[in-house]
């Protein structure tokens, strides 16, 4: 057996824009919520800021549990641009999602937020994103987000 490992890619966090109600739709209710540009990527493989005009496409199931499925870029500190689209899923307990709903800043490990990044990156220096699975924890903040990124090695 061969037991992945994980090692760190980069922290971001950045500014939301409040949620937009699409509503209820035949398969939950869905929302959409604009993503800031200017926020920051900090870590050891990269570095740079998140592109605006992005957003994060959210469904909540009839179980509770919100899919996410944002689409945005970065702007490394070298100026390469480099495209993400991250899904996964947030749920907990259903008085701590109320918290979150209602813009309450909630400790992170009240709740479940993991996604799967996938970059796509051009040749040269970030190419080696193109080549690797990731995987993600994060923290949804009032106005605000915080991802933590690893590589599985």
């Amino acid at each position: 057996m061969i037991q992945p490992g994980l090692e760190f890619v980069y922290e971001a966090h950045g500014d939301l824009e409040p949620p937009r109600q699409i509503g209820e739709t035949y398969d939950g209710s869905r929302r959409i919520i604009p993503i800031i540009g200017g926020g920051r990527v900090e870590g050891p493989k990269i570095s740079g800021r998140l592109v605006g005009n992005s957003a994060d496409w959210q469904q909540t199931r009839s179980d509770g549990v919100t899919v996410a499925d944002a689409l945005y870029a970065i702007e490394t500190d070298d100026g390469v641009l480099i495209q993400i689209r991250n899904r996964g899923l947030r749920h907990g307990p259903p008085e701590v999602m109320q918290r979150l709903v209602a813009g309450e800043d909630v400790d992170p490990s009240e709740y479940y937020f993991r996604t799967v990044p996938e970059f796509i990156a051009p040749v040269g220096d970030y190419e080696w994103l193109n080549r690797s699975i990731f995987v993600c924890s994060g923290a949804r903040y009032a106005n605000s987000i915080r991802l933590w990124v690893w590589r599985v090695t």
